[in-house]
């Protein structure tokens, strides 16, 4: 008969146990729920935005949307400050938690603007003869704008946390079906999100302009405040996991080591590998020789000073791992392909426009009988469901008709996808142009040039090609994009790989609102109308739409500079030339979802 467990071992064997029964599916729909209400809120709040702008806060239309670019740009930017607080302070239930409710006072904020006559400008007719509005004070302002700044914060810390966080809840390596749990979760998550944008351009979008801006922004908040509530009631049942060093640390200290020391020379042979610090179990004992300069960051100066018995670097600071070193060099070597997805970004954000065109368009289903109108702000559906029936056409008809033709796998490229994207986003803004201008000529044609606020007899189905346009740009291109960076950066910058993207449309945002400031200056000069001008039909929405065609047609140009001079992909140099035998080159099949590859084996022929 065996002895009974003593207290220590009673209470170790409760803690497994509590340990086994955290995490699993029961916490997927409070996590997928949260993520899936936030996007509902803060999605359903941009489409209309700028005419709760022009309207209730008198803001022109270029002052308008530059505040809106700002808003963007900070809701993009703040992820990456959220992952760098959760993965090395907060850790990511503490990080949701806090986000969710910031969120949510940023909607309650929001929603008091529309409530409050107080916290807004008094209602006026600008177009009464004699009205003189007054302009948003200086305390109505920072009430909206601290609303914006709750509602990015908010979404800092929810987007770049909630796929690691449900991740962690299933991720279990005793299971032998672990791989497919994860890939159905993967998959959930996507499609939620899917869903949510849909229903916030559609549902959310259709309650503002029905319903009022009260109702409109009332809705977002109670579903911010459901999200919140459902996550953190759950909290008991979560897996929750310790902070650890930041990948983002671990490149600066490379970036400050070699700064450090700059006056230090290189070993002559790159493969002295005695001369560089490197782990044990590292497969990288000695740097590239691109990048040289960087190299000193892992360059031994004196072992007895820069290193401990342990075998550990005593100043981080001053002397990192060739591992670091490789990846800094990684990323330095992307930055200029990813600067090409920048200006596709611009192109895509400029929804505030397109808002306006749809607004003066007829947006009647069918122009004979219907009374049924597609909300301006509804259109953007157009660009979710283009990239979604892409995605599918091209894993599930694209792929495997190709193969068959081919008698082979075939795929394409992932460098062929980002360039198509990126020349179908010059398309859309050529097309967005053209568009313009017979709309413009047809409000003129019926008396209607001074009368912004009037619908020309034209429908508004005609904008549909350009957000088409945009959505298969943003399925070659952005999908292409984190593909291309996953594949060519190292397993341990997997969480950069994700955040550049992002990072790339916090960058557009402001580079937009430098284009717009710069063309509204520039033909707004001498008294003349500005191109962006607040009426729509005395501007030239078409000309500014024809100044970022050019620019995205330029940039189609960078981008074939910039992937010919990037040189083969990683999975190309390991299927290239190996001791000047040319092996066969296999185009790999996309199977299921992700961009999961085979390990195929080269053939090498033989003369």
């Amino acid at each position: 008969m065996e002895n009974p467990p003593n207290e220590t071992e009673a209470k170790q064997i409760q803690t497994n146990e509590g340990k086994k029964t955290k995490g699993g599916i029961i916490t997927m729909p409070f996590i997928i729920a949260n993520e899936a209400f936030e996007k509902v809120a803060s999605y359903g709040l941009l489409p209309n935005m700028i005419m709760y702008l022009i309207r209730d806060y008198r803001f022109g239309v270029a002052k308008g949307t530059n505040v809106l670019f700002m808003w963007s740009a900070a809701s993009n930017f703040t992820p990456l400050l959220g992952a760098f607080l959760s993965d090395s302070y907060l850790g990511r239930f503490l990080t949701i938690s806090i986000a969710s409710l910031s969120s949510f006072l940023g909607m309650v904020l929001l929603w008091l603007t529309a409530m409050l006559p107080q916290v807004k400008p008094s209602p006026c007719d600008p177009t009464a003869a004699g009205s003189h509005c007054g302009s948003s004070t200086a305390s109505q302002l920072a009430l909206l704008y601290s609303a914006f700044a709750l509602i990015s914060i908010g979404s800092g810390g929810i987007r770049p946390c909630s796929l690691a966080f449900g991740a962690d809840q299933l991720d279990n390596k005793e299971n032998p079906k672990n791989e497919r749990v994860l890939e159905s979760f993967f998959g959930w998550y996507y499609a939620s999100s899917a869903v949510a944008v849909l229903i916030a351009f559609t549902g959310i979008v259709y309650i503002q302009e029905h319903l009022g801006w009260k109702i409109g922004f009332g809705v977002p908040a109670v579903l911010m405040l459901i999200a919140a509530l459902l996550f953190i009631l759950a909290s008991p049942l979560y897996v929750t996991r310790g902070v650890s060093k930041s990948l983002f640390t671990g490149l600066a200290q490379a970036i400050v080591a070699a700064y450090k020391k700059r006056k230090l020379s290189l070993p002559d042979h790159h493969d002295s590998i005695d001369c560089y610090y490197h782990m044990k179990d590292s497969e990288i004992k000695a740097p590239s020789q691109k990048l040289r300069f960087l190299n000193k960051a892992c360059l031994i100066s004196n072992r007895e000073e820069e290193i401990g018995s342990d075998g550990f670097a005593l100043n981080p600071w001053r002397l990192c791992t060739t591992d670091k070193v490789e990846e800094l060099k990684a990323l330095i070597k992307v930055i200029p392909i990813w600067s090409t997805g920048i200006m596709m970004s611009i192109n895509t954000s400029q929804s505030s426009f397109q808002l306006l065109q749809a607004t003066s368009m007829d947006r009647r289903l069918s122009r004979h009988g219907s009374s049924f109108q597609v909300p301006a702000g509804s259109f953007g559906m157009f660009t979710i469901i283009a990239l979604a029936l892409w995605v599918i056409l091209y894993d599930r008809a694209v792929i495997p008709l190709a193969s068959k033709i081919r008698g082979r796998p075939f795929r394409l490229s992932v460098k062929l996808r980002m360039g198509l994207g990126l020349f179908m986003s010059f398309l859309a803004m050529a097309i967005s142009a053209m568009v313009e201008s017979f709309r413009r000529k047809k409000a003129i044609s019926q008396g209607y040039a001074n009368n912004s606020n009037a619908v020309v007899d034209i429908s508004a189905m005609w904008l549909v090609p350009q957000y088409v346009l945009h959505g298969l740009a943003e399925a070659l291109t952005a999908i292409g994009q984190t593909e291309f960076f996953y594949t060519e950066f190292p397993k341990s910058m997997s969480s950069i790989a994700a955040s550049l993207f992002g990072l790339g449309m916090a960058v557009a945002s402001l580079l937009a609102s430098v284009v717009l400031n710069a063309v509204n200056e520039l033909t707004s000069r001498n008294g003349k109308e500005s191109w962006v001008s607040d009426n729509i039909n005395k501007g030239h929405y078409n000309y500014y739409y024809w100044v970022l065609a050019i620019m995205s047609f330029i940039n189609v140009i960078y981008y074939v500079i910039c992937s010919w001079s990037y040189g083969p992909l990683v999975d190309q140099v390991r299927n290239g030339r190996v001791n000047g035998v040319r092996e066969e080159e296999e185009l790999i099949d996309i199977v299921g979802k992700g961009f999961e590859k085979e390990d195929l084996s080269p053939v090498v022929k033989t003369n």
